[in-house]
């Protein structure tokens, strides 16, 4: 009868492991959902038709081209200065780099193109998320 507790308990415990094992894994190694930030919302009449709306201070740029709406990060992939809206392009300050409107890298030194933040039209507003 001793060694059928013991066996029992040997059972209990190797379950016990095995289960806070797995929640180990799953909680640790399973890949973490992202949180969409909201970081600028705009309302849609502000944002001329094919102009752009420039925030500086958020470091983003919010286009419209032909009805298509995106939005561009003003950080140079270079070495991560602010880039001026022009109307040719984008150029950055500090070592010259040219973007074209689409963000696309069109002379270096920069060998990337601008990030782009997601836009979704929510009722009146455009919201921009990374």
């Amino acid at each position: 009868m001793a060694e059928l507790g013991q066996s029992r308990r040997n059972f209990l415990g190797t379950l016990i492991a095995l289960a806070a094992g797995g929640w180990f894994l799953g909680k640790f190694l399973a890949p973490q959902q992202r949180r969409k930030k909201t970081l600028l919302t705009v309302a849609k009449r502000d944002l001329p038709h094919d102009g752009a709306l420039v925030y500086r201070e958020a470091r983003i740029a919010l286009l419209n081209r032909g009805g298509r709406v995106y939005a561009l990060n003003l950080v140079c992939t270079h070495l991560g200065c602010t880039v001026n809206v022009t109307p040719a392009g984008l150029v950055c300050p500090c070592h010259g780099s040219e973007f074209d409107r689409e963000g696309r890298v069109v002379k270096g030194p920069a060998d990337r193109a601008l990030e782009r933040y997601q836009v979704n039209a929510v009722g009146d507003t455009y919201q921009v998320t990374a």
